[in-house]
């Protein structure tokens, strides 16, 4: 696979928890403690972010870049 993408699976446990796979946290730079943000359609799926995502694009809205 390219060094630009990654496939992984995760269970559910009993408290609804996942764990994000190794390759993916490495790849995207998550790290324990840091927070993610899950986006959510019911047709497309879910997307997990981290929360600098989402604070980078407020951002560049408020900035109108």
């Amino acid at each position: 696979m390219a060094k630009d993408r990654c496939a992984g699976c995760a269970t559910v446990g009993a408290k609804g928890q996942i764990v994000i796979p190794q390759a993916v946290r490495e790849m995207f730079g998550i790290k324990p403690g840091d927070t993610v943000i899950l986006l959510a359609d019911k047709e497309k799926g879910i997307a997990i972010v981290k929360d600098e995502f989402l604070h980078e694009l407020a951002e560049r809205s408020f900035d109108g870049k």
